[in-house]
């Protein structure tokens, strides 16, 4: 029996080796569970699908999604995709940081990821966490927004108040300070991600107020901030994506955060055998992981983006730390 059991457990370290170091012999199946944006989102959930998209293209593996209607959908579509037999499925989101936990305890033979959340020693080792420093492209547009402002005054839309969310806010304060001292920031937060009705009533009430660009990190919410913007003449700042496509007039630039190269990225490092489960990578300026949108050039002058461009590099050697909280911010701006 003791020989029997010593056979057994060779074979089965064999078979995992094999998986583990050969994975690229077998067509990988990957799948993600979209927030309550849905993947056509024009934002971070699309992005993900796009990146998934990629590497099914690419890396010639199998891909399939389920979207979350509303947060209690979030558990279900995580253990559909369970039962489907996936190598890697996704969690598009950090609401949904409670259910990717609790599903991946329950099953730790299987591998899951989360976008934009990290439990930190408490992460499970079947689950990789991908997260970004948003306060960085952030801090780029609103260093654009404070040199073309024309009114010194400019807004920021949130949609839940959450730390991932003031990343974006203290990020483009931070910058718009450092392009123009004298700039004023009207903020305000939606309390939802989903209400874009919400979103228009805010911007144009801050246009209103003589804000002439307003930069929104608030997944569907912003797409009444940019009607707004269209409706008012004046300029919108999106985010996650390149959202000019939105409104090609008014978009002035927006603070992109690559969720498709993080998915992209991570998929092709389980493909090889190399998925970093227990722990978080970071994706920023220096892996091309957040930037600036490329058709930021349509309406930001040469002279502006060679400015923008100058900050990067600092930013990338660590000469410029941008900040991220309130904290940080109010250090940095003293």
């Amino acid at each position: 029996m003791k020989k029997l059991s010593v056979m057994a457990l060779a074979l089965t370290f064999a078979a995992f080796t094999a998986f583990a170091g050969t994975a690229s012999a077998k067509t990988l199946k990957v799948a993600m569970v979209t927030d309550v944006g849905g993947v056509n989102d024009q934002s971070f959930n699309q992005s993900a699908w796009e990146g998934l998209k990629r590497a099914e293209k690419e890396l010639g593996i199998k891909t399939a999604y389920k979207e979350s209607k509303q947060d209690a959908d979030y558990a279900p579509n995580l253990e559909t995709l369970t039962d489907a037999e996936n190598d890697l499925i996704w969690g598009i989101g950090f609401l949904m940081a409670d259910a990717i936990r609790s599903t991946a305890l329950i099953n730790p033979d299987q591998y899951y990821a989360i976008v934009d959340f990290f439990y930190g020693p408490d992460t499970p080792a079947n689950v990789s966490c991908a997260i970004f420093q948003e306060e960085q492209p952030s801090f780029l547009v609103g260093y654009i927004a404070g040199k073309m402002t024309k009114t010194n005054k400019i807004g920021f839309v949130g949609g839940i108040k959450f730390p991932l969310i003031e990343k974006f806010e203290y990020g483009y304060m931070a910058g718009a300070k450092l392009a123009n001292p004298n700039v004023e920031v009207l903020r305000q937060y939606a309390e939802s991600f989903t209400d874009a009705a919400k979103g228009k009533a805010i911007t144009t009430n801050m246009y209103g107020q003589g804000a002439d660009i307003v930069f929104h990190a608030s997944g569907a919410v912003g797409d009444g901030v940019i009607e707004a913007a269209k409706e008012d003449g004046k300029w919108a700042i999106g985010v996650d994506k390149d959202q000019n496509s939105l409104a090609p007039d008014n978009v002035l630039t927006s603070a992109m955060k690559r969720v498709d190269n993080a998915i992209f990225d991570m998929v092709k490092q389980l493909q090889e055998g190399h998925f970093k489960g227990g722990e978080a990578v970071v994706y920023n300026l220096s892996n091309n992981g957040v930037g600036i949108a490329p058709t930021s050039s349509k309406h930001v002058p040469a002279a502006i983006l060679a400015e923008v461009d100058d900050l990067i590099a600092k930013i990338k050697a660590g000469e410029l730390v941008v900040p991220s909280t309130a904290a940080e911010y109010e250090a940095f701006i003293k």
